[in-house]
C-alpha cells in the first residue's frame, strides 16, 4: 500500500488494519496525526515542556496497547482525548496527592444562559482560575468549552447520566466563577 494511500485512511480504517491484520506499523500515521494535539492538551496541565512531551509519548503509548479496546461508540479522537485527558488528572493528582472524589448524582439546570456567562468571563482570569481547581473539574470544562465536546459524548467518555454530566459542568463553572469573584475582590 502506497504511503499516500496509508494516510489518506480515515483514523478507524487505519484501526482496523492495525487490530485486525496486526499492520502495528501503521500506528505511525495516527501517531502523526495526533501527537501534536495530545501534546498540547498535556502542556495545558502540566507547563514544564519536557514533562508534557515525557505525557504525550506515555499516552500514545497506552493508546497503542489499548487500540483493540477502542469500540467506535465515538470518534477515534475523541476516545484518544478521554484517555489523554483522565491521564493527565491522574497524573496532576498524583503530583499533587490530591484524593479522588465520587461522582454526585444530584441533578442541576444545565442553561445555555449558563454556557454563555461561563465563555463570556475574560481570557486572562479564566486562565488563572482554570489553574486553581482540580483537575476533574478542569478536564471537564476543557472538554466541553474548548473541544466542544457534546453532552452525549461526554456522557459516554465520562460513563455517566446526563443529569450528572451536566452537574458537574455546573459545579465546576460555579467554582471557577467564585474563583473569578475572588481576583475582583482583592484588585
Amino acid at each position: 500500500m502506497a504511503v499516500k494511500l496509508r494516510s489518506s485512511l480515515s483514523d478507524e480504517e487505519l484501526i482496523k488494519f492495525i487490530v485486525e491484520q496486526g499492520k502495528t506499523g501503521m500506528y505511525g500515521i495516527l501517531y502523526d496525526r495526533y501527537a501534536d494535539k495530545v501534546y498540547r492538551k498535556c502542556l495545558s496541565f502540566e507547563k514544564d515542556r519536557d514533562a508534557a512531551q515525557d505525557l504525550s509519548h506515555d499516552i500514545l503509548i497506552k493508546v497503542f496497547i489499548q487500540l483493540s479496546k477502542f469500540e467506535s461508540r465515538s470518534r477515534f479522537s475523541t476516545w484518544l482525548y478521554s484517555i489523554t485527558y483522565n491521564f493527565c488528572v491522574e497524573y496532576i493528582r498524583k503530583k499533587n496527592k490530591i484524593p479522588t472524589s465520587p461522582l454526585d448524582e444530584e441533578k442541576d439546570d444545565f442553561t445555555e444562559t449558563e454556557d454563555h456567562e461561563f465563555l463570556e468571563m475574560q481570557s486572562d482570569a479564566l486562565a488563572r482560575a482554570l489553574q486553581k481547581i482540580s483537575p476533574e473539574d478542569k478536564m471537564i470544562l476543557l472538554m466541553k468549552y474548548q473541544d466542544d465536546i457534546p453532552i452525549k459524548e461526554l456522557m459516554i467518555l465520562l460513563d455517566a447520566s446526563e443529569s450528572a454530566v451536566k452537574m458537574r459542568l455546573a459545579r465546576a463553572r460555579g467554582r471557577v466563577k467564585e474563583i473569578i469573584e475572588t481576583f475582583k475582590i482583592g484588585q
